[in-house]
């Protein structure tokens, strides 16, 4: 399994009531990504650049397609750049392999057949890959942790990287980014509201 499968899977088995935004998500899956290409020396970092290393076979298709997809010339991406051009639909399309693979089923309220965009849901399947990341999860495993705490799966985010055990200069970073790209977003989301609840208000004042 990796990293990114594992916090999907973690995802998906949080209740109806907290759910995780999808481009938050798809950051944060973007950002796991680069932290296991690190660990397969896949990459390297120079500051925040990424350097392309070796190109294993790593046994995912996903993060195969990862590795495949790095920029291979000076002066490379910074892990900013990558984390918003991969990200982009990348919950959606993990989500789709892993449903493919019947690690994640959809869930619909046989009363309401014809409202799936409301009611669907989706739930990790009993098998090896969900104790897998049920296991990262509940021991705290650092990046895991970091991830969700990104994502706001945590009641109270954790944020110090130091404090949770992250000792790897290129994961720091690359988990540091993820956050600061997230709340970025949530940001933009802020402003839109902003600027939507005005819009409305105008209207209203006609």
């Amino acid at each position: 399994m990796t990293t990114p499968r594992d916090l999907l899977l973690v995802t998906t088995d949080l209740p109806a009531d907290r759910p995780v935004e999808q481009g938050d998500l798809s950051l944060a899956l973007a950002g796991a990504e680069l932290v296991d290409l690190v660990e397969a020396e896949a990459l390297s970092l120079d500051g925040d650049r990424i350097v392309p290393g070796l190109q294993p076979d790593l046994g995912d298709r996903l993060l195969n397609e990862a590795a495949s997809s790095l920029i291979r010339q000076a002066p490379y991406e910074s892990v900013e750049d990558w984390l918003w051009r991969r990200g982009r639909g990348l919950a959606s399309g993990y989500r789709a392999v892993l449903e493919a693979e019947g690690e994640i089923t959809r869930q619909r309220h046989r009363w309401l057949p014809l409202r799936t965009d409301r009611t669907d849901r989706t739930a990790s399947a009993a098998s090896p890959a969900r104790r897998h990341a049920a296991e990262r999860w509940t021991s705290r495993e650092p990046v895991l942790a970091c991830l969700a705490a990104a994502v706001r799966i945590h009641d109270e985010p954790e944020t110090d990287l130091v404090d949770m055990g992250i000792a790897d200069d290129a994961v720091e970073t690359i988990l540091a980014t993820v956050n600061e790209a997230v709340t970025e977003l949530e940001s933009v989301r802020q402003r839109r509201r902003i600027e939507d609840a005005a819009f409305d208000n105008i209207w209203r004042g006609q």
